[in-house]
């Protein structure tokens, strides 16, 4: 679905679109103001936000897109271009993962993971933020998690993946801090979306067991929207998972590997 902006409003491109904290961000731009640039993999899901949005008085692009193939960043971003659109505000949301020890995970899987949560999102980033830097304005949130403040045994790609986001976040929001351009990273904790699922870590302590709070995709899409808009370089979604995040940074490696080890492994 591709309709022609007819506004000043804004645009903001959002990926992983199709679901959870993605579209919960998209729904949260359109109700600020923003038109939007969705993309995701699946289609369906993509056009039934688009025409949610419009609700709200939302232009929307909606683009099917698979990040996990090696060239899609750049491929999104010249269709953006050839559209004739201007991000003001991007939303690298999309983002893989799977649960299991390391030697026993899908080679296949684990060069998805990697090439959705780093790759695409480094390049993504990269092709479109100079533009901004020349405007002397913009935006861009790149969503982490809170997997991203100790290793994670069960998930070690995905946690050491979602690390990277959160170094490169922090680093390139200090580069910009005088250009005009903020850069904010997100970082929920366990949220009620399809990752799990997909994942196969929903039986995991993370998400079953008493330990933590799971959150809605709603409730962390007004928190890091807000962190957004604030200008804020970090956003940990949740009271608790502020707390979590800091004591893994402050705990000896021994124990954040135990206790990240337990919360990752299936709930008894």
């Amino acid at each position: 679905m591709s309709v022609l902006r007819s506004s000043a409003r804004p645009l903001a491109l959002v990926t992983g679109a199709s679901s959870g904290i993605g579209a919960a961000l998209a729904r949260e731009l359109a109700r600020d103001g923003h038109d939007l640039v969705l993309a995701a993999r699946r289609a369906a899901p993509l056009r039934a936000l688009a025409e949610e949005l419009e609700v709200h008085g939302a232009t929307t692009t909606a683009i099917s897109i698979d990040l996990s193939k090696a060239g899609a960043a750049s491929d999104l971003a010249a269709d953006v271009h050839a559209r004739g659109l201007i991000v003001d505000t991007l939303v690298n949301a999309a983002g893989v993962g799977a649960h299991g020890r390391f030697d026993q995970a899908d080679p296949v899987r684990v060069g998805e993971i990697l090439q959705v949560n780093i790759v695409a999102l480094t390049e993504l980033t990269r092709l479109l933020l100079p533009a901004m830097v020349a405007r002397g304005r913009g935006r861009v949130m790149l969503v982490s998690s809170t997997a991203a403040f100790q290793p994670g045994p069960q998930m070690a790609v995905y946690c050491a993946t979602k690390a990277y986001v959160l170094s490169f976040g922090e680093a390139i929001a200090f580069e910009l801090r005088n250009s005009g351009v903020g850069v904010t990273t997100l970082c929920p904790g366990a949220t009620a979306t399809e990752f799990a699922g997909v994942a196969d870590a929903g039986g995991s302590t993370l998400f079953k067991g008493s330990a933590s709070a799971v959150m809605s995709a709603e409730a962390v899409a007004r928190i890091g929207y807000r962190g957004l808009k604030a200008g804020r370089r970090v956003v940990i979604a949740g009271g608790l998972n502020r707390i979590m995040a800091i004591a893994s940074r402050l705990s000896p490696p021994s124990l954040t590997l135990r206790i990240s080890n337990w919360m990752l492994s299936s709930a008894q």
